[in-house]
């Protein structure tokens, strides 16, 4: 008699790597349910302010709230999504994961606007129906339109590289200095970056600029009486405007090139000297080809500030006397002659300027990592 062989009950085993549908719906049902909460909150205390008592502190406590927390919640949600999925997936994915809302909010604040301003280029200037190339046509034959693209060409070929040129020497000289006057004199170069455009602007136009020698130092100086950024010399008005946005963005490259500077090895230095180079030719051909991807970086954001400025020429000048820029005359068209299409039209101009230097930055970025 031979004894019968007993299976065992065949159990279904869920290995680690196993999906696990209930945290995929809970972590995806939670993610939109809080993305939601969030985006309805921040809504409401801009429509409904009643709501909160009218009470800036009470609408300031309620953003915070739903700021940090709606933030750790949704972080949590998405992690419970990330959890549910087979664990192939969840290492590559977790990166990409925390990533999107800050994608989502890149595309909702950046993305979505420039497509629209693309979309409103075409349109006509109330946008409730397309024009075809009319608005390119018309701020193209506007004179106007070619004076601040001609202005625009004249700030980018100044104003970054005498800022960067500035920076440069600066950040030498200052790190010659002993450690009290290097923090001195850099804390006092930097200072300006702390003061608004349009702070900045007023402070030149009022204490430098102005008409009264009694006021305005530049008259003083030169014991004449001259408006100098209303004057019917454009080019001049906008050179003096120019030595605003200098003296205010040589403290950021000055920073970064001192760090630069710095980390120059004392060997290659001591290498030169020893090789019989004095200081210039060590300035030159030892230090400048060590910090030049510092310098393409500091002149490549300069650039970008530069073919956005707005603020300097509007507090001083409005744009009259031949010193509109690109930035301004959209904002004219805006909100001034409330021509919709045209203003968008100059944007997707400024955008089309930009592109190519963005393209370049990040191709320079991607070397330098590499490097």
């Amino acid at each position: 008699m031979t004894a019968a062989t007993i299976s065992p009950p065949s159990v279904e085993v869920r290995g680690p790597s196993a999906a696990q549908p209930a945290k995929l719906l809970l972590g995806l049902i939670g993610s939109f349910a809080v993305g939601w909460l969030i985006a309805n909150t921040f809504l409401s205390l801009a429509y409904y302010p009643e709501w909160y008592f009218n009470n800036r502190i009470v609408m300031g406590l309620v953003g915070m709230l739903a700021g940090i927390g709606g933030a750790a919640l949704l972080f949590y949600c998405i992690n419970v999504f990330v959890e549910g999925l087979p664990q192939k997936f969840q290492e590559g994915l977790i990166p990409y994961a925390f990533l999107l809302p800050a994608f989502a909010l890149i595309a909702l604040m950046l993305l979505y606007p420039a497509a629209q301003t693309v979309n409103y280029a075409f349109a006509n200037n109330n946008s409730t129906r397309y024009v075809g190339l009319d608005n390119f046509k018309a701020i193209f034959s506007d004179g106007e339109f070619w004076i601040a693209l001609t202005n625009n060409a004249l700030w980018l070929i100044i104003v970054p590289a005498v800022t960067v040129a500035l920076g440069v020497v600066v950040a030498l000289f200052a790190d010659r200095l002993s450690a009290t006057g290097e923090k001195v004199s850099k804390a006092l170069v930097f200072l300006p970056m702390a003061i608004s455009f349009v702070a900045a602007s007023t402070i030149w136009g009022k204490l430098i600029y102005d008409a009264n020698p009694n006021v305005g130092m530049l008259n003083a100086i030169l014991g004449t009486e001259n408006n100098w950024i209303r004057i019917s010399d454009g080019r001049l008005n906008s050179l003096l405007m120019m030595v605003i946005l200098i003296w205010m963005q040589t403290g950021f490259a000055m920073v970064l090139l001192s760090g630069a500077i710095k980390n120059v090895p004392e060997e290659t230095l001591e290498a030169a000297r020893i090789d019989g180079a004095n200081e210039r030719q060590i300035f030159f051909k030892v230090i400048i080809p060590q910090i030049k991807g510092t310098i393409i970086t500091v002149f490549i954001t300069v650039v970008i500030l530069v073919l956005k400025v707005f603020d300097i020429v509007y507090v001083l000048t409005n744009g009259q006397a031949r010193t509109n820029v690109i930035a301004l005359m959209f904002f004219q068209e805006l909100f001034t002659a409330g021509r919709a299409g045209r203003a968008s039209a100059i944007v997707v101009v400024l955008l089309i300027l930009v592109m190519p230097i963005l393209f370049y930055q990040v191709r320079h970025y991607r070397k330098e990592q590499a490097r």
